[in-house]
């Protein structure tokens, strides 16, 4: 039995004023013409999961504008143990609070309730930009096998952060570095070994017969084994810089064209795009075979840049995989492989306020 989203309320969130959404556990479709409200949604269904959603917008620029008073969401979730209920919500200037089954609980906790993938236009250039934002996605990707590892990253960005407040007040008493040092290799450790396993299972679920090209990822890691002493000995210099430079902090994600062993930032656009999509794919039919579960996925404005063939072969994957998926697109002729086998909505601005109705294809 899949997890889903059974209903959706948003309220105060961005352009939606007062939105509740029913579905049934197929894929969603939602079309409309640009500032109509759909990757809104998007975002609203990314924020039961872990972190600053897919946006990584703050609390407050999720408000709804002008009012700025706070926004809530809320989403009964049908999982194979039962119905859940989660809350999220913000008041302004306040950071932003979950709640599950009417109960407070940390973020991290919705890591294990909904597993979740996105794909949104800003990572179309993932292979060209810096490497922060590969490490993000990598993480992502892990965090959907290793509810722990969010807790693992946590723990060594505040073991670095203290240690670079000691490197740049220049204290040179090794006792305060060696306790930092050693939080720092062991939550490394763990961190390498959760991104290495993850992609392990991103390989073994590879689809050679896909329409969408598939990339050989590993990890570049600048992290040696016996972190701890690495770090010990690089104090001098990282006090130079002000800063760590060695750690898992720094390891990069590098992908290669399976097919024709080229570097994925060499490759066109298009390219780029559907190695992206492979891995998500990949991802999504690891997770199931992993759990019995696909997860949810979030494809924002995926369809505009595949011609009717691809269109087909990804809606037939999301479909053969059970996956409740959302997509959005700026008309309903993006969707039409899709026909009955989703639940489609027709989304529109009127006077700033998004509306939603259902959509028959």
């Amino acid at each position: 039995m899949p997890v889903f989203v059974a209903h959706l309320t948003l309220s105060h969130f961005r352009s939606h004023q007062r939105t509740r959404l029913e579905f049934d556990g197929r894929p969603v479709a939602l079309h409309g013409p640009n500032g109509s409200g759909k990757t809104n949604i998007l975002e609203a269904i990314s924020l039961f999961s872990p972190g600053r959603g897919l946006r990584r917008a703050t609390p407050d620029d999720m408000s709804r504008r002008p009012q700025s008073l706070g926004w809530k969401l809320r989403a009964e979730i049908t999982t194979p143990n039962g119905n859940r209920l989660a809350e999220t919500w913000a008041e302004p200037g306040q950071s932003r609070q979950v709640r599950i089954d009417e109960k407070s609980a940390p973020q991290l906790a919705l890591g294990a309730l909904v597993p979740m993938l996105w794909l949104t236009p800003a990572m179309d250039r993932l292979w060209l930009e810096g490497a922060e934002g590969r490490r993000r996605f990598l993480d992502r990707t892990t965090l959907s096998f290793a509810p722990d590892h969010a807790a693992q990253v946590l723990a060594y960005d505040k073991a670095m952060r203290e240690r670079n407040r000691l490197l740049r007040d220049g204290v040179r008493d090794s006792r305060w570095f060696s306790a930092l040092e050693a939080q720092m290799s062991d939550a490394g450790a763990a961190i390498t070994a959760n991104r290495r396993a993850a992609l392990a299972e991103l390989r073994a679920q590879a689809d050679p017969d896909s329409p969408f090209p598939m990339a050989e990822m590993t990890l570049d890691c600048t992290a040696p084994d016996d972190l701890a002493s690495a770090l010990a000995d690089s104090r001098a210099r990282d006090m130079a810089a002000g800063r760590s430079l060695i750690g898992p902090h720094r390891a990069d994600l590098r992908a290669i064209w399976t097919a024709k062993g080229m570097e994925a930032a060499q490759c066109s656009t298009g390219e780029q795009k559907a190695f992206l999509i492979s891995a998500i794919l990949a991802n999504a039919r690891a997770l199931r075979a992993k759990t019995g579960t696909p997860p949810i996925l979030l494809l924002d404005e995926v369809a505009a840049h595949l011609d009717a063939a691809r269109r087909a072969a990804l809606y037939d994957a999301v479909c053969a995989m059970g996956a409740q998926c959302f997509m959005t697109g700026t008309g309903p002729d993006l969707f039409a492989e899709l026909a009955g086998r989703a639940q489609h909505f027709a989304l529109s601005d009127r006077d700033g306020v998004s509306h939603v109705e259902k959509d028959t294809p």
